[in-house]
């Protein structure tokens, strides 16, 4: 069974609709959501706190910022992986202040989390290079 996770992929190039109260006939397109295998989602987090802890928001925007604004974590998805990871024991939850001196739960890698993060990595390059390999010879 292959369970799916929904990003939002954000497409900068083109403007937002118009809105019309009458239907308009559109082709279909590709959707703007991405789907992504489980894991993934783990592996972005894992990496993500890999050098400081963070909180959960802090993890979702980094991820945004760092895959310049085209994946968007979306809070149904995050808390549910942040959970795994953390029953997994690949990462830890501790409470602290943050940047808005507000109550939050900051996750950090463990040091099963550190190695998982490494076979994780592998597994991703591996397939990355699958695909690529697809792609270019097709």
């Amino acid at each position: 069974m292959v369970v799916i996770l929904r990003f939002t992929a954000v497409n900068n190039s083109r403007p937002d609709p118009v809105f019309s109260p009458r239907p308009i006939y559109k082709r279909p397109r590709m959707s703007d959501q991405t789907d992504v295998l489980q894991g993934t989602l783990d592996l972005l987090i894992m990496r993500t706190i890999a050098l400081e802890p963070m909180h959960g928001w802090a993890i979702a925007q980094r991820i945004q910022q760092i895959s310049d604004q085209l994946l968007r974590v979306q809070q149904g998805s995050l808390y549910p992986a942040l959970h795994r990871l953390e029953h997994q024991g690949w990462i830890v939850a501790d409470w602290g202040a943050s940047e808005n001196n507000r109550r939050a739960r900051f996750y950090s890698l463990t040091k099963a989390g550190r190695k998982q993060l490494d076979i994780e990595v592998s597994k991703w390059e591996r397939l990355s290079a699958g695909v690529n390999l697809v792609l270019q010879r097709s």
